[in-house]
């Protein structure tokens, strides 16, 4: 290749580094602002040049590098950040934005860069807006939470899984009537109010999934397929799991979400296994909850759950579900 090089993404700069194959010299410095505009300007100099190759980690920013680095006609190759800092080896200095770059310079110009898949547009989007809709969930159970909590410490009936009844509502409207301390009753006013807002926000959102989940032949065979998968989790399982064809088998799918039990173990010591929880947290929920809901008495793997649970418990039982 002609150019090979690397960029190091940090919120204020870019660092580059790339090397000239034909002449031999090496070129570093520094893209300030780290935005779209100035990366633009600056990757206009390989304009007309033939076999350029650029590559980023797979952290924070790595979308509008990606996207603008196709744009100009440069190959952009995603390196796995862990695979990267593996290949890097025990560190012998202090790491810097330069000796980042310098690195994946050269697991260019070696043809080593440990690539990821780089999602389309379509993909993108949607994860984005999967994500969307898990920050506002969470938030909106965290103020639940908080009612609940707060119910509790001044001695109040829980009123759980009854915040959406009516009759609950009035109740807890006028906090004092049922022994709330004035500054309760005010923070459960408020997060009822938080609790509306953000519902306002999460309907439309869940409306959107749910209208692209029905569309999309993918996520329709996943619903057709899998007992206890809907419409969002079709959706997740669609965008972070990405093409399957890049898996070689049903057990690297699984490490990738996350999913596959650790074994610590020294000498005759081996501590019990855990998930790795390495991958998307999205998608490792939305497995959490097909294989919560496969594990009911309708499912189709009903007798595969029952033999687990006999041996491993009922909570275990719940894990060949995800692995489906």
């Amino acid at each position: 290749m002609a150019i090979a090089g690397g960029l190091d993404i940090h919120r204020r700069q870019i660092t580059f580094d790339y090397l000239d194959t034909v002449t031999g010299q090496v070129r570093r410095g520094r893209i300030d602002p780290a935005s779209r505009a100035a990366l633009r300007d600056w990757l206009e100099q390989f304009t007309g040049q033939p076999d350029v190759t650029f590559a980023v980690e797979g952290c924070t920013g790595w979308r509008f590098v990606v996207e603008e680095l196709q744009a100009a006609g440069i190959t952009a190759l995603l390196a796995e950040p862990a695979e990267t800092a593996h290949q890097r080896g025990p560190k012998q200095r202090a790491k810097t934005d330069k000796a980042d770059a310098r690195h994946l310079r050269v697991l260019v110009a070696d043809g080593k860069v440990p690539c990821s898949w780089i999602p389309p547009g379509q993909v993108l989007e949607l994860r984005a807006l999967l994500q969307l809709y898990r920050d506002l969930a969470q938030e909106q159970t965290a103020w639940k939470q908080r009612i609940h909590a707060t119910l509790f410490h001044h001695g109040v009936p829980s009123q759980a899984g009854r915040l959406s009844d009516p009759r609950a509502r009035a109740l807890l409207e006028h906090g004092q009537d049922i022994g709330l301390s004035p500054a309760g009753a005010q923070a459960v006013a408020v997060a009822l109010r938080r609790i509306d807002d953000l519902d306002a926000e999460i309907t439309p959102v869940r409306r959107q999934i749910a209208a692209f989940a029905r569309r999309q032949p993918g996520c329709r065979a996943l619903q057709d397929e899998l007992y206890g998968v809907g419409t969002l989790v079709a959706a997740i399982i669609w965008a972070f799991l990405g093409d399957a064809r890049r898996f070689s088998s049903s057990a690297q799918a699984v490490r990738y979400a996350g999913l596959d039990v650790t074994v610590h173990a020294s000498d005759t010591k081996r501590a019990p296994g855990h998930l790795s929880g390495q991958g998307p947290p999205v998608l490792r929920w939305a497995l959490f909850e097909a294989g919560h809901h496969g594990s009911r008495s309708a499912s189709h793997s009903q007798t595969l759950t029952n033999s687990v649970r006999l041996a491993c418990g009922s909570n275990v039982a719940e894990y060949p579900a995800h692995l489906k």
